[in-house]
């Protein structure tokens, strides 16, 4: 497997060298890239057509920089270089654990005071170039695809903390065993958890905005099943753990022109350095082979399917919010059937067991066909 991104570079290459970068943090960020480009689109189509409008947002210029913007910036530039050159000066205590590194209190103070007062000189100077013998306040025209970019930050912060929520919430015993480990493990994250976070954050955002929040959430519907496709590629790339039960079954002859890894592996050097057979031993579970269903892949091949169909659609589906519905119900489908071959914890619900994943997949499929029935009716009773 590759936990890092420089073990994918040395495998294909032949070289040998060590990058600081999370094979599954990589891959995260090449999948917030792509969802905002597919978003950034959408949100431009629908102004376009009238659904979405540009405001005016009120823009001082001409002040002197404030002592909260000074402060920010020395803050941010000691925080950063604190690290930098400790970094720069300790590279393989990064490399080999980026994440324990950077969540330490490990740094280089002289490094910290440098850039801190760097920053701050930068800002003091922008402001005083810029600055007018009388401040003016200027209108500035601001389209909803340029607040993207903000949605997009505040996905990806509130997606974390919603991810690492509900991950510590499935896992309580491994939060008692070891807290610190469990709170700043990268490898702990649950994708509804940040889905919900992250995109009730992101709805918070766009109502304060003043957008149409129905029309915003159908723009990224297909940006977020695209997103979620590239993240299971770091799943099964660095083997995070979110393989699924052993299988221990012959490859079947109709598909057996495939590679063997596609219909069951044992993630060899996963990121973390778990032997699978003796894992599953441990969880009793029996298996002979130490080999589980790739679920990650399977993942990735379902959600670039649902992606494709949501990108189609987009252009006949024109009732707002029927495509944010259809997206939850596909979503919730390709989990829900997903779960069947995974290992999680299971609960009992009505008498039945259930993963914390099955529980949310199901309200997902009854929220979206409730959604597009409403929507529908609504749409319906308007134009009559």
């Amino acid at each position: 497997m590759f936990p890092f991104l420089s073990d994918l570079i040395n495998y294909l290459l032949g070289t040998n060298f060590v990058l600081p970068f999370p094979m599954f943090g990589f891959m995260m960020a090449i999948a917030f890239v792509a969802a905002h480009q597919f978003f950034v689109l959408e949100m431009k189509r629908k102004e376009q057509l009238g659904l979405l409008f540009s405001y005016q947002e009120t823009v001082i210029k001409g002040e002197k920089a404030s002592l909260t913007e000074l402060i920010s910036n020395a803050i941010f530039g000691f925080v950063l270089g604190f690290k930098l050159l400790e970094a720069i000066l300790n590279y393989d205590a990064l490399a080999a654990n980026p994440q324990t590194f950077i969540l330490s209190t490990r740094g280089n103070l002289f490094g910290g005071i440098v850039l801190a007062a760097i920053l701050t000189y930068l800002k003091y100077r922008e402001a005083e170039k810029n600055r007018l013998p009388e401040p003016k306040k200027v209108q500035e025209t601001v389209h909803p695809f340029q607040l993207v970019s903000n949605m997009t930050f505040i996905a990806a912060i509130g997606g974390i903390i919603g991810a690492k929520i509900f991950d510590t919430l499935e896992n309580i015993p491994r939060l008692i065993e070891n807290p610190i480990e469990t709170l700043i493990s990268g490898s702990g994250l649950s994708i509804y958890g940040g889905l919900i976070v992250g995109g009730g954050s992101v709805i918070y955002y766009a109502r304060k905005k003043g957008l149409n929040t129905l029309h915003v959430v159908d723009a990224c519907a297909p940006a977020l099943m695209l997103a979620y496709g590239i993240g299971r590629i770091g799943c099964q790339l660095s083997g995070d753990g979110d393989w699924g039960l052993p299988n221990d079954a012959p490859m079947p002859q109709a598909i057996s022109f495939l590679p063997e890894w596609m219909w069951a592996f044992d993630y060899p050097g996963n990121v973390l350095g778990i032997n699978l057979k003796e894992d599953f031993t441990r969880m009793g579970l029996v298996s002979i082979t130490g080999k589980a269903w790739p679920t990650p892949f399977y993942e990735t091949i379902m959600a670039f399917i649902i992606f494709g169909i949501l990108w189609l659609s987009r252009k006949k589906i024109t009732i707002p919010g029927v495509m944010f519905s259809a997206y939850l119900i596909f979503n919730g489908v390709e989990r829900f059937l997903i779960e069947k071959i995974r290992i999680n914890e299971r609960y009992d619900v009505f008498g039945m067991k259930a993963t914390q994943a099955e529980i949310i997949a199901i309200l997902f499929v009854l929220v979206g066909i409730v959604g597009i029935y409403f929507f529908t009716k609504k749409h319906q009773k308007q134009t009559n």
